[in-house]
């Protein structure tokens, strides 16, 4: 968090200036969650807070975001209570064996949340947390467990309609909308690292750029899918444009490769046709674009060109082919046109030995806050123990838990006393509904402009939830504090070991973590051979980017160590890039060529798979390619365009293993 003055600038500004979207969206806040209280006392729930508060953990400035994250709230909270009335009919007798249970489930949902994002991460963290919520509450009475479970559904599923509601009518902002301007500055980005690959310049900034927009790109594109058909068919074309540009950038880094190959004359020649080609790439206009397929075209037709030169103008001509395509794909997102063949989503990276860490973290540091409220027969423990639940739920998966643990526990120790004051010091001398919603409106609306500030908006949201439990507002008002104070400080402790066990307990990315990162990229170029490859693009590419930006990072905070992790990310991008080209060349191979080439896929994945690069396997690949160079030499059924490329991808391959082995 900011430090202590900047962030009473930052309230100030929220506060006192807030821009129109702020406004807007806190009145948004305000409109739901005025909206879902008065429903919830109309129709006599339990616990009419929990509707309230979903209306604010659910509520997003875009309206997608609102409509998505409450589908996947709405299935999380329905997992999250079937498994507590299982659990309770289960062990309700057996408290030890609850907690384990308990324990367990946690555990396996913060390592859900951990391997997933987007949407199916959040719903992991609400199967966790509505169990914590349900489940533990009920130890005390189990035979109303069911009740229980059905009251919080409903509850939580008021506030989500609510919020959506409001969210898609009241001021929509659609993400669909935001995409298309997204999908633009990303493909910009995706040109321009192209350029700068052909011309063998900027071998980081540029790529992790790219890289960082596309996969940031494709995460909003699962908000979009919720708002219609127009949403939907931007993200389709979302999906064909990311798959266009990842293939753009590794043909751009083969040509930058083939360069390096030509002799000085030849690199002369050629010199200005790719700072041609990579001036049309920056521009990206078609017509500029157009203009240099003609140049290159012409230049292949001159006499004389040696195999090298010539092999290089002709992926050039991919290069621009697929510039041309990404262009009209970039249409597509814009127009919303529908686009055929679209590919999967990007995948990317999974570590599952820090999933699994991530969830033995959860559960020990759950079963240390029940042994507390065990052995110490603290008459508040339960709550410290379902808090800690939440918390654990919420935070373990992430990065950095630390940290926001510690914003969520700042936001807590806040709402306390301005709770203590409106439920003791207003509310009791207040009648009826509007009186209500005027005490817990002011400091709730506050709350909501100071969401739109990064800086203090977890602190904010962390607030709102809880100053709306401490409150706990009813049809039938109990004021009672010692039950207060007890509440209170059992949320503040609960939380605050949750914090300490994120700050001992570091799982953060160590040197083993980017051992792993390479391995996982090795395991995947022995998979690339197999996966189908429409498909193979979107999965390979959206890996490597995850695993090219992570190692970035490691780079970063180690500047003085060398720089080993990074040029093997990069060594496995172009080793896969060249594979994925090959396929493509051959995809149409028949009669023995075919059949070489699915010996030579096989042979590769098989050694992938068996050996690390090493200066003692730098010739583990000239056998297997000699053969398919041979075997493409005497096949006459595929295009000479497609054989030529084709040898100069299975030439790549074997060059880029060897300087790998080199490297290493």
């Amino acid at each position: 968090m900011a430090s202590f003055p900047r962030t009473v600038s930052d309230f100030t500004q929220a506060v006192f200036n807030p821009t129109t979207p702020a406004l807007q969206f806190a009145l948004k806040n305000m409109l739901g969650g005025g909206l879902a209280l008065y429903l919830a006392f109309i129709l006599q729930m339990q616990q009419p807070q929990w509707a309230l508060t979903t209306v604010f953990i659910v509520n997003q400035p875009l309206s997608g975001m609102v409509l998505s994250k409450g589908a996947y709230r709405l299935l999380g909270t329905f997992v999250g209570a079937v498994v507590s009335l299982g659990m309770i009919a289960m062990f309700g007798q057996s408290p030890l064996l609850f907690l384990s249970c308990m324990a367990l489930w946690l555990g396996f949902c913060t390592a859900g949340a951990s391997l997933y994002r987007n949407n199916a991460s959040y719903g992991f963290v609400l199967a966790g947390y509505t169990t914590a919520i349900i489940a533990l509450p009920a130890t005390a009475a189990p035979l109303n467990v069911f009740d229980q479970a059905q009251a919080r559904f409903f509850e939580i599923t008021l506030g989500i309609v609510c919020a959506s509601l409001v969210s898609t009518v009241l001021w929509p902002r659609r993400v669909e909308r935001q995409l298309a301007v997204q999908a633009r500055h990303a493909w910009q980005s995706g040109m321009a690292a192209a350029a700068a690959e052909l011309l063998g310049v900027d071998q980081r900034q540029g790529l992790l750029d790219a890289l960082g927009r596309i996969v940031s790109v494709d995460a909003q594109r699962d908000h979009a899918a919720f708002e219609g058909p127009l949403g939907r068919l931007r993200a389709q074309a979302l999906r064909l444009m990311s798959r266009d540009l990842l293939s753009l950038l590794r043909v751009a880094r083969g040509v930058a490769r083939q360069r390096l190959l030509l002799d000085e004359r030849a690199g002369e020649y050629i010199d200005p046709i790719i700072a041609g080609v990579a001036q049309a790439l920056a521009d990206g206009g078609e017509m500029a674009l157009g203009q240099q397929a003609v140049v290159v075209d012409e230049t292949l037709l001159a006499q004389g060109l040696e195999p090298p030169l010539h092999a290089c103008l002709m992926r050039l001509t991919v290069v621009l082919r697929l510039a041309t395509i990404a262009a009209g794909t970039l249409k597509a997102v814009e127009q919303g046109d529908e686009v055929t063949d679209a590919p999967g989503p990007l995948a990317w990276h999974r570590d599952v030995e820090q999933g699994v860490m991530s969830g033995l973290r959860s559960a020990l540091a759950f079963l240390a806050v029940a042994a507390l409220w065990i052995f110490t027969a603290w008459p508040a423990g339960l709550g410290a123990v379902s808090i800690s639940g939440v918390v654990l739920s919420l935070f373990a998966g992430r990065e950095a838990p630390a940290g926001a643990a510690m914003n969520f526990l700042k936001g807590i120790a806040l709402s306390v006393p301005v709770a203590a004051l409106v439920a003791y010091g207003l509310l009791p001398g207040w009648e009826g509904f509007p009186m209500l919603c005027l005490g817990l409106g002011v400091p709730l609306f506050m709350a909501s402009l100071c969401l739109s500030q990064p800086s203090i908006a977890p602190v904010a949201s962390s607030f709102c939830i809880f100053f709306v439990n401490n409150v706990a507002p009813s049809n039938a008002m109990t004021y009672d504090l010692e039950q207060f104070l007890n509440k209170a400080l059992a949320t503040l402790i609960g939380v605050g070991i949750a914090v300490l066990v994120f700050r001992l307990i570091t799982l953060g990315p160590g040197a083993r973590h980017y051992r792993r990162l390479v391995e996982a990229s090795l395991a995947d170029l022995s998979q690339l051979a197999r996966r189908p490859l429409a498909q193979a693009e979107g999965w390979f590419g959206g890996r490597m980017a995850d695993r090219l930006m992570r190692l970035a990072r490691y780079r970063n905070a180690h500047p003085d160590e060398p720089n080993l992790h990074w040029h093997d990310g990069l060594f496995g991008l172009d080793l896969g890039g060249e594979l994925l080209h090959l396929r493509g060349c051959l995809v149409d191979a028949s009669g023995s060529l075919a059949l070489e080439r699915d010996r030579y896929l096989r042979d590769v994945a098989r050694l992938l798979k068996q050996v690390r690069p090493a200066p003692e396997v730098l010739q583990l690949l000239d056998e297997v390619s000699a053969r398919l160079q041979e075997a493409l030499d005497v096949d006459v059924r595929l295009t000479a365009r497609r054989r030529e490329l084709a040898q100069v991808a299975v030439g790549q391959v074997r060059s880029v293993w060897r300087r790998w082995c080199q490297k290493s």
